[in-house]
């Protein structure tokens, strides 16, 4: 194989997620179709191997534990997912080593306090040690050593040499040991594992997979000549070797790159004063591509999009703006002739704000304010459908629709259709473009109180269910884009988990506690450039998430590329 043509573009491979593990299982593909060494002539052919192996075979003695099962389910050499040179022959897994399967030893008799023997769990099988012991007699045959190799039966079905002390064999666990003619168990375990996996991938199973020992007793592995065995045995090590350095080389440099970004998000988040965080904030846009090469970087800058522009450091202010202080009165002034109009209800007083309950320092010209400050009447539970509702009629959205899109919109499009509603109950809960809907409960907290703009773009004004709350703002003082994105930040999302409380599993807020939530509140002019910012940097996130994807799908195909030629000397020696 040609490492240097690896190493050379390993740099770009490497974006690829599954680069080392991808060349990993190349090698052992090769391996096994016999195109990683050269095959030599003058080498025992594999043939004699299998007459020394069956004469080996009558002159052994099997013991209680490991008798050879009478019945098997042969696999069929055709069906397996790879070829071997017309050289190689085929022989039987539990005629060139000792294959036997564990025992159901008696739980009353486990313990964790390490007394007795180690007892073999196929969660233990990669490791050096067990969980479980045993305390009570057993037979010797069920002695696992160190060397021996192990299978698990349920899951995965993993081959896995032991590295541990001697140790009991539990059920569900397959031992392989005595290779016969010393055979090199280092290449054979290859094969038997590829054929394992192709076993996995065709067993009916849905859930858990299961193995049995009529299938393990009719698995038949190819054998090349033994000199070619250790040839082969000797390039993989080589081979893998040079993985353990590309895999080491990836995990420094994405470590590095990951400390990068952390120090970089954390001088945006905590920038001392104006001049420092637009001097972080230069140096971060110009390493951006760089910065950004995993979905979780993105994922970061955007809530640091949304962190910012909640404390007021995403766009300039200005000073000629109206202050929303004089905002909040208008605010108020409106609410009050609504109601004198009779257009809404008499509001309940809105709690004071304590200093103490202020989470950060907003700029000058901001107020802090709750969200029942900015409401236009009151905030409100949906439409409860009843079991006898016809399925036809005025649209409602499905619950699922209240919970946030990524772009933070209603799912219009998530609606049926529900019959039985009043025209004075469809005035009551019918949607209007602007209004907010809050997921009221849900088995995760992190979507509780989580809000999705409703913007009308289908035009088929549709009611909301009761297992949302909808906040109606008075949109010619506060945007309620603003309100959705400030919400989303971190500190007033801490504010909103706090008014969140779980029963029979669900989280849940409710619309007066909602309401409580503390929220800044910027001038009107400043809440325009404010949303206008988070928009530009939201679909720059946009396209570096498209980006990420075209450049892994790329690096996935030079990936390929760059394997198929390091092997082609290797093809021509093999053909």
């Amino acid at each position: 194989m040609n490492a240097q043509r690896l190493l050379q573009h390993f740099s770009r491979i490497a974006e690829a997620p599954d680069a080392v593990p991808r060349l990993r299982r190349f090698i052992l593909d090769l391996a096994v179709r016999g195109k990683l060494a050269k095959q030599d002539p003058k080498d025992e052919p594999a043939s004699e191997l299998l007459k020394r192996i069956e004469e080996d075979v009558g002159n052994r003695r099997p013991s209680s534990a490991i008798s050879e099962p009478r019945t098997a389910i042969e696999i069929p050499i055709e069906s397996l997912p790879f070829d071997v040179p017309d050289s190689w022959r085929w022989a039987r897994l539990i005629r060139i080593s000792e294959v036997s399967y564990g025992f159901a030893f008696e739980s009353s008799r486990f313990n964790s306090r390490k007394i007795g023997m180690p007892l073999i769990r196929i969660r233990d099988i990669s490791g050096m040690d067990a969980e479980a012991y045993y305390e009570g007699d057993f037979d010797q045959a069920y002695i696992v050593r160190k060397g021996d190799y192990l299978v698990g039966m349920d899951g995965d079905f993993n081959v896995r040499k032991w590295k541990g002390p001697d140790a009991l064999l539990n059920q569900r666990v397959m031992r392989v040991k005595n290779w016969r003619a010393e055979l090199a168990a280092d290449f054979l375990t290859i094969p038997l594992q590829m054929i394992l996996d192709h076993l996995h991938t065709t067993t009916s199973q849905t859930t858990v997979k299961h193995l049995s020992a009529k299938q393990a007793n009719g698995i038949y592995l190819p054998l090349p000549p033994l000199a070619e065995q250790n040839r082969i045995v000797a390039k993989v090590d080589e081979l893998m070797a040079l993985c353990d350095c590309l895999e080491a080389a990836q995990v420094e440099r994405e470590s590095r790159r990951d400390r990068l970004v952390a120090a970089s998000i954390h001088r945006l988040n905590n920038g001392a004063d104006a001049e420092s965080f637009r001097e972080h904030a230069r140096f971060y846009l110009r390493h951006l591509p760089r910065l950004t090469i995993r979905p979780e970087h993105i994922q970061q800058l955007r809530q640091t999009i949304l962190n910012l522009a909640a404390r007021g450091q995403l766009v300039p202010q200005d000073p000629n703006d109206e202050p929303a202080s004089e905002l909040l009165k208008q605010i108020q002034a409106e609410n009050a002739r609504l109601v004198k109009e009779g257009t809404i209800k008499r509001l309940q007083p809105v709690l004071p704000i304590d200093v103490a309950e202020i989470s950060s320092a907003v700029p000058d010209g901001w107020q802090w304010v709750r969200v029942s400050d900015l409401l236009l009447g009151d905030s409100q539970n949906g439409y409860s459908k009843k079991p006898d509702d016809a399925l036809d009629g005025i649209p409602i959205l499905r619950i699922s629709a209240g919970t946030v899109r990524k772009d933070g919109i209603v799912a219009e499009e998530e609606h049926k259709l529900i019959g039985g509603v009043s025209a004075t109950q469809q005035e009551q809960y019918q949607l209007q473009p602007g209004d907010l809907l809050a997921c009221r409960f849900n088995g995760n907290r992190r979507f509780v109180g989580r809000l999705s703009l409703y913007l009308g773009y289908l035009g088929i004004k549709p009611i909301y269910p009761d297992k949302l709350i909808r906040l109606r703002l008075l949109s010619q003082f506060v945007l309620p884009g603003l309100v959705r994105c400030f919400t989303e930040s971190s500190a007033i999302r801490r504010d909103i988990e706090s008014y969140c409380a779980t029963t029979v599993g669900n989280w849940g807020i409710s619309a007066s506690n909602l309401k409580d939530v503390k929220i800044p509140l910027p001038p009107i002019a400043e809440q325009h450039r404010i949303v206008a910012k988070v928009d530009e940097l939201m679909a720059l996130c946009d396209h570096l998430e498209a980006q990420l994807c075209t450049t892994e799908a790329d690096s996935r195909r030079l990936l390929e590329a760059v394997l198929h030629e390091a092997v082609a000397p290797a093809l021509k020696e093999t053909a």
